[in-house]
């Protein structure tokens, strides 16, 4: 099946998951259960909220800051409901007479019993949500406060740099948990801080919120910098095996460096503020455009011009907080239960556009949904369950008995690496994997979720165990496909966690199919200079695969079938290539030895274009080596070095009967040292490969393989003559990193039965 787009409204179920998800669900950890929990009364419940209110930080750029739900009411079927389209328009009429109307947050405190422990939460109300992945009608975001209220108070900085201490009896925060945007992606949590108030960054349009809790509380750091603490305790965890650890946490990607852009939202396929329902909306009313992208795929690179975040707008609450303080807004602190009237907040479904590729119509059912209320939630009275680190977990549960530790997380874990052309690769001859420069959105079709991308990062928290597949696309990026196996813990995407995607424009297709009669188990991309950038189970149907790679990359593409056996071709696709075809992929020995005879063959024609001044990207690569080519270049290397290799004529004259013996490239171009001297030893590797070959298509499985041990002899000769001879250090990498990969090819053959061959 191609990667073709789906277009407007087909991803809509799997981008459900980001909408749907925010309203409940929970952080899973094999081995515990919830606590319970019991309701504080109305006076403690006030006091706690007051001790510990959060100051509020919006982006300049902010179009739905905290409001008031109940300015939006009205009766349906006997019903309090706010519906989406009286809370959008009527907040955006209300922003016309003031800047910020109705400004409240909501508070709810539970008390574990026979501890210490209690829990006040802030709950905040938003009439809209605009994202790169979703976006729905009304938004909830949450921030607990763990109290531990057999503490004394904590003196804590407040907007005007001043210190506060919580009242007597509110005790001591020992853990902030702030809302992330699905239940899919790790929260925003500091264990132990050292402020009575958190503040509160929210992410522009998503409302997404991290932590403020150092000396610069207006901005986000992930990690310590500048002489700044981080703004956030969650764990360590190395995401790329063998690659330096990350907090695992949302935090706010628009501070961090990285474009985030956000797409259109659109309902009934035409742009949300044409709708006659919201009068008072138009174009300017959403999130700028400035941020937007119309669509990903129709950017042929990602955009560098979206804007990161600026400005802060203040909102404090007001009571509890310096009366004196100069801020933007004063926002009234009211109990949830106060709210608990409203049956529903309700919408119509909502769609964009958006790539998926390889994604049905019938794999995707149904559209984004809108929130649920917070006291439907279990997290509104089980708030531990919203702890998604587990050290964070493990931690209280250490201190106060009411909280189970639990277990192992379970999540899916990777990092998006950008692929471009490698510096020190010979023309389009290898790529380099580099931190990318644009956040991403993760699919997973089974559950379905969509969750963004922090600092390259994509985390998905909670996937059922089983067979997934995982979607990975950007604005202006190729997608990236894969079906993995979940099986409880961590699962790494990609290759150790690495996910290596491309710009569009410099994107090619690989179209892969298996033989008849093999069932296709997996398949690995290996690059001469960047290594392995694709290694998994691609989706497709009876042995295809569709896979996007960059166009400047020098390809090994291996598959294994499901006996295990393995087949390889070489892709190095063109300049002008929309499409690369493998047709019939055959697995065994016979198979990895014509590979490697085409390999050396493609090895040699290069070197010599290297060693002639040539333009390397002139000379026939990869999938374009036939064997009226190899027949060529097979009768020039016995001219050239078939006094280096004996036995081997037979299968010589086979392969060149009936066969032009010149090889079009000038002959043997002389003998001697320098370059000619690695071509020679080269054509040498060449005659042992064509003989290796032979040997399997006969049937002979123990001469092919004293044919494959002589050519890794012959390889060695290669890599002593590069190295003896001083080459230049373009030319000196690109052989030895060929013949590295040849090496490990050769294994592959030795341990390959050669009646698997087809």
């Amino acid at each position: 099946m191609d990667l073709d787009s789906l277009g407007r409204r087909r991803l809509l179920a799997a981008l459900a998951g980001g909408g749907a998800a925010t309203a409940g669900g929970a952080y899973l950890f094999t081995g515990g259960q919830p606590a319970e929990t019991d309701a504080l009364g109305d006076e403690e419940s006030r006091r706690l909220a007051e001790a510990h209110a959060p100051t509020l930080y919006y982006g300049a750029r902010e179009q739905w800051p905290a409001t008031d739900p109940r300015e939006y009411t009205s009766e349906r079927d006997d019903e309090t409901i706010v519906d989406g389209f009286d809370a959008l328009d009527g907040y955006t009429a209300d922003s016309r007479e003031v800047d910020y109307p109705h400004p409240t947050v909501f508070y709810h405190a539970v008390d574990y019993p026979d501890s210490p422990l209690s829990c006040v939460q802030f709950w905040i109300y938003s009439a809209f949500d605009q994202f790169s992945t979703n976006f729905h009608w009304h938004d909830w975001e949450v921030l607990h406060v763990f109290v531990d209220r057999s503490a004394k108070g904590t003196e804590s900085p407040t907007e005007t740099g001043s210190a506060s201490t919580t009242a007597e009896g509110t005790g001591e925060p020992v853990l902030f948990v702030a809302s992330a945007h699905s239940r899919k992606v790790p929260n925003n949590e500091h264990l132990d801080p050292d402020v009575a108030r958190a503040s509160i960054i929210s992410e522009v349009g998503s409302h997404s919120s991290t932590l403020g809790v150092n000396a610069r509380p207006t901005t986000f750091q992930r990690t310590a910098v500048d002489g700044l603490a981080p703004d956030i305790s969650n764990d360590p965890v190395e995401v790329i095996s063998g690659e330096a650890s990350l907090p695992l946490a949302y935090g706010l990607p628009r501070d961090e460096g990285l474009v985030l852009p956000y797409a259109v939202p659109e309902y009934d396929g035409d742009p949300l503020p044409e709708h006659d329902r919201l009068p008072n909306v138009g174009p300017d009313d959403l999130v700028p455009d400035e941020l937007t992208v119309d669509s990903y795929d129709e950017l042929a690179s990602p955009p560098e011009d979206i804007p990161k975040r600026e400005g802060d707008v203040a909102f404090v609450p007001d009571a509890g907080a310096d009366a004196t303080a100069d801020v933007d807004a004063r926002y009234e602190l009211v109990d949830i239960e106060e709210l608990q009237q409203i049956d529903a907040f309700t919408g119509p479904q909502l769609s964009f556009s958006f790539t998926v590729p390889e994604f049905v119509e019938d794999a995707v059912s149904g559209h984004i949904t809108t929130v649920g209320v917070p006291w439907d939630q279990p997290r509104f009275d089980n708030p531990a369950t919203d702890i998604s680190d587990p050290q964070h977990r493990a931690a209280l549960a250490d201190r106060y008995e009411p909280i189970e530790a639990g277990g192992d997380v379970s999540r899916i874990l990777g990092a998006v690496r950008e692929a471009t052309g490698a510096d020190d690769a010979p023309g389009s001859n290898g790529v380099s994997l580099l931190a990318p420069s644009i956040e991403t959105v993760a699919l997973l079709e089974s559950d379905p979720e969509a969750v963004p991308s922090f600092s390259g990062v994509l985390a998905v928290e909670n996937p059922g165990e089983g067979d997934h597949r995982l979607t990975v696309n950007g604005a202006g990026m190729a997608p990236y496909s894969e079906r993995l196996v979940h099986e409880g813990g961590t699962t790494r995407a990609g290759v150790e966690g690495a996910i290596a995607m491309s710009a569009d424009e410099d994107a090619v297709k690989v179209r892969g199919e298996s033989a008849e009669g093999t069932t296709l188990e997996s398949v690995a991309f290996d690059d001469d200079f960047a290594g392995p950038v694709y290694d998994g189970r691609p989706p497709g149907e009876d042995g295809r695969f569709g896979i996007y790679v960059h166009r400047e990359g020098a390809y090994t593409a291996e598959i294994r079938d499901d006996s295990g056996a393995r087949g390889a071709r070489r892709v190095n696709p063109n300049a002008d290539d929309e499409a690369v075809e493998l047709a019939e992929i055959e697995t065994g020995k016979v198979a990895l030895t014509d590979f490697l005879l085409r390999f050396l063959v493609e090895t040699r024609l290069q070197t010599e274009a290297l060693r002639n001044d040539e333009d390397i990207d002139d000379v026939p690569t990869g999938q374009n080596i036939d064997e009226e080519r190899v027949a060529s270049v097979v009768a020039a290397a016995r001219e050239n070095a078939g006094d280096l290799v004996d036995g081997i004529e037979d299968a010589v004259d086979s392969l060149l009967d009936g066969a032009d013996e010149d090889d079009g490239n000038g002959g043997n171009g002389g003998r001697g040292g320098g370059v000619t001297g690695v071509v020679r030893r080269v054509d040498a590797a060449v005659l042992v490969a064509v003989a290796a070959r032979a040997a399997a298509r006969d049937g002979r499985a123990e001469d092919a393989d004293r044919r494959l041990e002589s050519l890794r002899t012959r390889l060695s000769t290669v890599d002593e003559s590069v190295e003896g001879e001083g080459l230049p250090g373009e030319l000196a990498s690109f052989v030895t990193r060929r013949t590295a990969s040849v090496r490990s090819r050769i294994d592959a053959a030795v341990a390959a039965d050669v009646e698997t061959a087809s």
